[in-house]
C-alpha cells in the first residue's frame, strides 16, 4: 500500500494488457535460449579439444551481463532522461524500475521491458567471443565481456534505440538489433582476432567442425530463440510482432537454402555447414529490418546476405586474419546488409500494423534519404565498436594477471582441459586383443591419454 491509502501494485496492473506482459517475458525465455545455442553452435564449429569453453563463455555471458545490467547497464541504455550518446545512473541498480510505462513502449511496465533487454545485452558479448576461440584466457574475457557491455553496448544500444539517442532522433530504423547487437559483436569480434593473433598451426593443420550435431543443435536453438528475438521487439503481442516471425523465418529459410547451394557449385556436396551459416545469416540480416518489412522483402534479405556473407567469409584469407568463427563475416557484415536493406524496403504499412507506430518508411515509399540514415548507423556502430574494443583489449593485455592469450603449452592441450580441469568428451578407445590363453578375441576399453592429461608431444594433439 501507498501512504495514501492507494494499492500501488492494483493501479500498476490496471494499466497494461496482461497478454502484451505475457508475450514478452516469453520472448525473454526465448531470447535467453539462443545464447546457450550460440555455444553449441560454437562448440560445434571448434575442434573437441575447446569445445566445452566455448558452451560455458556463452553461459558466462549471461551471468556478466546481467549482473551489469543490474548494475548500471540499463540505466545507461534506457534512462529516460538520458543524452544522445548514452543514458545517466537514474536507475542503476535498478532504482525506479517497476511499473511505470516503459520507455519501449507505455504498454509494459519498465521491469518487463528491463529483463527483455537484457537478454539483448547478454548475448551480444557472446557473439563476439567466437572470433577468440581456441586461444584467449577465460578470466580476461569476462573482465572485457563486463568492459566491453558498458563501452561499447550500452552507448550503441542507446542511440539506437533510446527515444533521446542521436539515431533514434535522426530516423534510423533498427527493429530488433542490427546495430545494437550484430555490428556491434562483428566488429568487437575482428578487434579481438587481430590482438590475440593466429590459433598454432593456423594455415598448416585441420581445423574443421569437430561435431556437427552441435553446429545444427546450436542453430536450430537460434532460430527457435529469433522468434523471440525479433517478434519479441513488437513488445505486444500483435500482428506486427505475428509479421516479425514470419519475416524471420521466411528470410532464415532463404538464406539457408541460398548459401547451401553456393557452397554445393564448388564441392558438390549439400554442406551442413552452409545451411547452418546460411541460416544464422538470414536471422542476422533480417533483424534490423523484421518490424518494417513484408515476406517478399524477407526473401530478397535472405537471399543477398547469404550471398555477400558467403562471400565476406573469404576476406579473413584475403586479409591474413583469424577470425575462427567467422563472426565478423556472418555478424558485421550481415548486420550492415539488413541494416541498408531495411532503409530500402521499409514500408509504412508494415510499421503500423501495431495500430501505433508512424515512419516515413524507406526507399518503397519514395523516402530516399533513408537508406543514408542507416549506412550512417551502421558506420557509427562499426566504428566505434572496433576502435573501442581494440583500446580496451590493447590495455587488458599490459595489464598484469589480464594477459589475454593462453600458454602456447596449455593452447596445445586445449582450453577445456587448461582453463576448466574437464573436457567435453572422454573418449574411449577400444583395442581387440586376442587373450593368450583361450586364443578368443577380447575388446579392451582405454580412456585416451589426452583425458588422463598425460599428453607430452605435439603431435598427439594433432587429430584432436
Amino acid at each position: 500500500m501507498s501512504s495514501n491509502g492507494t494499492d500501488t501494485t492494483a493501479v500498476y496492473a490496471s494499466e497494461f494488457n496482461s497478454g502484451d506482459i505475457a508475450w514478452v517475458l516469453a520472448s525473454t525465455a526465448l531470447v535467453w535460449l539462443m545464447i546457450p545455442g550460440v555455444g553449441y553452435f560454437y562448440s560445434g564449429m571448434a575442434r573437441s579439444k575447446n569445445a566445452l569453453s566455448l558452451i560455458m563463455l556463452s553461459v558466462i555471458s549471461i551471468a556478466v551481463v546481467s549482473f551489469q545490467w543490474w548494475l548500471w547497464g540499463y540505466s545507461l541504455t534506457f534512462s529516460k532522461t538520458g543524452g544522445k550518446f548514452i543514458g545517466n545512473l537514474d536507475n542503476a541498480f535498478f532504482r525506479g524500475v517497476l511499473g511505470d510505462p516503459s520507455i519501449g513502449s507505455p504498454k509494459i511496465p519498465d521491469l518487463v521491458f528491463a529483463v527483455y533487454q537484457c537478454m539483448f545485452a547478454a548475448i551480444t558479448p557472446a557473439l563476439a567471443i567466437g572470433a577468440a576461440a581456441e586461444r584467449a584466457r577465460i578470466l580476461p574475457m569476462i573482465v572485457f565481456i563486463f568492459v566491453w557491455s558498458t563501452v561499447v553496448y550500452d552507448p550503441i544500444a542507446c542511440w539506437t534505440w533510446n527515444a533521446n539517442g542521436w539515431s533514434y532522433l535522426m530516423g534510423g530504423l533498427d527493429f530488433a538489433g542490427g546495430t545494437p547487437v550484430h555490428i556491434s559483436s562483428g566488429a568487437a569480434s575482428l578487434a579481438y582476432a587481430l590482438i590475440l593473433g593466429k590459433r598454432q598451426g593456423h594455415g598448416k593443420e585441420d581445423f574443421r567442425p569437430h561435431n556437427m550435431s552441435n553446429v545444427v543443435l546450436g542453430t536450430a536453438f537460434l532460430w527457435f530463440g529469433w522468434f523471440g528475438f525479433n517478434g519479441g521487439s513488437a513488445l505486444a503481442g500483435n500482428l506486427r510482432a505475428a509479421m516479425a516471425c514470419v519475416v524471420t523465418n521466411i528470410a532464415a529459410s532463404t538464406a539457408g537454402l541460398t548459401w547451401m547451394l553456393l557452397d554445393y557449385r564448388l564441392e558438390r556436396k549439400f554442406s551442413a555447414v552452409g545451411f547452418c551459416s546460411g541460416a544464422v545469416v538470414g536471422l542476422v540480416a533480417i533483424t534490423p529490418a523484421s518490424g518494417f518489412v513484408g515476406p517478399a522483402p524477407s526473401v530478397a534479405i535472405g537471399f543477398i546476405g547469404a550471398i555477400v556473407c558467403n562471400f565476406a567469409c573469404k576476406l579473413k584469407h584475403l586479409l591474413d586474419y583469424d577470425d575462427a568463427l567467422d563472426v565478423f563475416a556472418i555478424h558485421a557484415i550481415g548486420g550492415a546488409v539488413g541494416d541498408v536493406l531495411t532503409g530500402i524496403f521499409a514500408e509504412s504499412y508494415i510499421a503500423g500494423l501495431d495500430g501505433v507506430t508512424v515512419i516515413p518508411g524507406g526507399w518503397l515509399n519514395r523516402n530516399w534519404v533513408q537508406v543514408g540514415y542507416q549506412i550512417a548507423d551502421a558506420c557509427a556502430g562499426m566504428s566505434w565498436s572496433f576502435v573501442v574494443t581494440y583500446i580496451i583489449l590493447f590495455i587488458m593485455d599490459k595489464i598484469p594477471g589480464l594477459s589475454l592469450r593462453i600458454d602456447p603449452a596449455k593452447e596445445l592441450v586445449g582450453l577445456d582441459e587448461a582453463e576448466f580441469g574437464v573436457a567435453a568428451y572422454y573418449h574411449v578407445d577400444k583395442i581387440i586383443t586376442v587373450d593368450p590363453k583361450t586364443q578368443e578375441p577380447q575388446v579392451v576399453e582405454q580412456v585416451s591419454d589426452l583425458e588422463k592429461g598425460k599428453v607430452s608431444a605435439p603431435s598427439q594433439l594433432n587429430n584432436v
